[in-house]
Parts: structure tokens; sequence; C-alpha cells
């Protein structure tokens, strides 16, 4: 990889608070993600009930990429930080105070979902803001937290499970730590945008984004919905190819999250110190070897060093694409953040969906070539936008 001239970080209390809101987030997304098999045995409904609590998490982020952007020129990046903080301990108490009633989990899931992007596309708009050159680096570190939060938390509602509380127990962990953050730094200020950014903010009604925003957009498609097919559907290829039980391939996941907490700590070092269409390709690269191992394997030896592999690179495949489509604003963060959201949200609807119904139609393996697909559309798309690709900040004509 071609290195340049590393760049400094300086992680201030406004970095920390964004990291840690962030680590709430993770409690959220793995907590009601490791929750939603029980939840499914506590109502008693099929598979493909149950999996509609996902669309509803996927919905409430498309929903607040619809408003994200006239929310946070009405009150303000720290402002909506914290709605969103409430929103997803508000979000799964619901569904903790009610798990045998559909509706009312299914509406949790919606209110976390969304509340959840609002934290996480404001901070990411902030932090990339922020810190300017080393925008991408701390984008990764503030994923690596999420990752790294996130490892330990279905292991919290495991144990929760088994004990006298029950695992709704286990989703009381993420309003508690929303309310110990606001106690101890609830004071502390997110930057908003700069006097230049805010001019540019004011023109996007009559300036639309271009092509290379839409394309940075389709790249960060491709690359969660890759990321999310991984995460509904590796466990199952495990099982199909090692003849493993079920029960034991669920261990799969956590060797691709492991690889991901892995990824996303050394990508943060090299997002300072090499250059960011290099490393984003060579993210994509590990990530095919790493399916490529898995894919072909039927010993779970190797199956758990191919998810492991692609895990370490799929780590930095969001925090690049994002940054990407950051950059490719404008200055118009956070406008661009709320089309993000509507990217992913979008994606995490479709792709694991679609993979599933060519896993119906040709068996799971067949199935899992969507994924090298989608690695080589995110390969073309970012070659793509990083010819003659304008200085980041630069306005680009629709």
């Amino acid at each position: 990889m071609s290195a340049i001239a590393p760049v400094r970080m300086v992680r201030d209390r406004a970095t920390w608070l964004i990291y840690l809101q962030l680590g709430v987030f993770a409690t959220y997304l793995y907590g009601l993600s490791a929750a939603l098999p029980l939840l499914r045995l506590d109502q008693g409904t099929s598979q493909a009930v149950a999996g509609l609590h996902g669309t509803a998490m996927a919905a409430g982020g498309i929903v607040t990429g619809l408003v994200l952007s006239w929310l946070t020129a009405r009150i303000g990046r720290r402002a909506a930080g914290w709605t969103g903080v409430a929103g997803m301990g508000a979000g799964t108490l619901m569904v903790a105070a009610a798990p045998t009633v559909l509706p009312v989990t299914l509406l949790g899931y919606l209110v976390a979902g969304g509340m959840s992007s609002i934290t996480l596309y404001s901070g990411m708009a902030a932090l990339d803001d922020h810190h300017g050159p080393a925008g991408p680096a701390a984008i990764s570190e503030a994923n690596a937290v999420c990752v790294f939060v996130g490892i330990g938390v279905p292991f919290v509602v495991s144990v929760a499970a088994q004990s006298a509380f029950g695992w709704r127990a286990a989703l009381l962990v993420t309003p508690v730590l929303a309310v110990l953050l606001a106690l101890t730094m609830g004071r502390v200020r997110i930057p908003e945008p700069g006097a230049g950014a805010g001019a540019a903010a004011a023109e996007e009604g009559r300036t639309r984004f271009g092509w290379r925003f839409y394309l940075a957009g389709a790249v960060l498609f491709c690359c969660v919905a890759m990321e999310f097919c991984f995460n509904l559907w590796a466990a199952k290829l495990f099982s199909d190819q090692t003849g493993l039980p079920a029960a034991v391939a669920a261990t799969a996941v956590a060797a691709f999250t492991a690889g991901m907490a892995a990824g996303r700590l050394t990508g943060a070092w090299l997002a300072l110190r090499t250059d960011p269409t290099v490393l984003f390709l060579g993210a994509l690269l590990v990530t095919a070897a790493g399916w490529a191992i898995f894919w072909l394997s039927t010993d779970p030896l190797f199956s758990y060093a191919g998810l492991a592999v692609s895990g370490v690179g799929v780590a930095l495949h969001f925090p690049m694409a994002l940054s990407r489509v950051l950059a490719a604003s404008g200055g118009r963060r956070d406008r661009a953040s709320a089309m993000a959201s509507i990217f992913t949200g979008l994606a995490v609807g479709i792709g694991p969906f679609l993979l599933g119904a060519l896993a119906d139609g040709f068996g799971t393996q067949r199935a899992f070539l969507m994924v090298p697909a989608l690695i080589g559309l995110a390969v073309g798309g970012l070659l793509i936008t990083a010819v003659g690709r304008p200085r980041a900040g630069a306005v680009e004509p629709a």
C-alpha cells in the first residue's frame, strides 16, 4: 500500500463523547440482534415473521435519512446525538416491557433503529468535520468502539437468559448506559458545522449532489449489504459446508466479528498513514480472499479462518465508504449523512433478503456468490470515483 505523510489526530472530549455514544449504539444493535431468536420463541412466530423486526430496524434508518438533515439544522448535532441516544433506550425498553406483543416489539425495533441512526450519522458527520484530514481514522476508531462493545453484548444476553431475570434484563444495558453517559458527559459540546459548511448547506436547495456522490452512495450500499449478508447467512453456509449443527455453527459469526474488531483497530492506524483509495481497495481484496477460503472450505478450522479474514476486510468497508460519501458532499456533511442513512437502510433491507431468496432457489453456497459480485461492484465504483476526484470541501457541480 502506498504511504502518505502521517496525519495527527487529537482526541478531545467531544471525540470521546461521540465514541461513547456509539458504544451505547452498539449495545442496542447487538443486544436486539442477539435477542431476536429468544423473542421469536416467546412470541411463537415463524422465522419470516421474526425477520420483520430486522426490516423494521432498516425502515427506521430510512425514515431517519429523510429527516436527519432537517433535524440537525433545527436543533444542532449535540441535541440530535442525545435525542438518538434517548430514542435507543426507549425502543429497547418497549421490547423488554412487552416481549410477547408483536406490534409493540416491531414498533420498538423501528423506534430504536431510527433513533440510533440519528446518533450514528450525526456523530460520523461531526467526527469528519471536527478532525479534517484525520476524519476517516476517527470514523474507523468510532466503529472499532462499536465492535469491541458489541462483542460482549450477546454474552450478556446469553447469561441473562439463563438467569432468573431472563433475557429481557440484558436489554436494560442500553438505557442504563445512556443515563450514565448523560450524567457524566451531558455538558460536553459537539462541534457544529463551520461557517463554510453552513454556507454550503444554505445552497443545497439550489445545488444538487453530483454523480460522484451517488456513486459513492452505491459503493456504501454494496459494502453494507455485504456485511449483513455475512452477519445473517454465514452461520447457515458454515453448517451446510461442515455438517455441524446450527447451534455450533452460530459461533461462526463470532469469528467474523472478531476479525472485524481486529480490522477496525488496525484500520484506524492505517487510515492515518495510507492513501484512502489504496486502503479501501486492499480491504475489499482481503474480504475477497477470506470469502474464497470460507466458500470453498468444508473443514471447520478453515471456515473459521476464512470468516475471520473476511471480517478483517469488512471492518474497513463502512468507515471508508462513508468517508467517501462525506468527501463527495462538497462540505454538506449533515445532508450527506442523512442520505447515507437511506443508502444503509436500503442495503440492510435488500441485501440479506435477496441472498435468502437466491438460497431458496439455488442453495446457500451458490447464493453466497452474491458477495464477490458486490465486491466487484464496489471496486468498480471506487475506481471510477477515484479518477479525477475533486478536492475535499469543493462543491461538485450537478
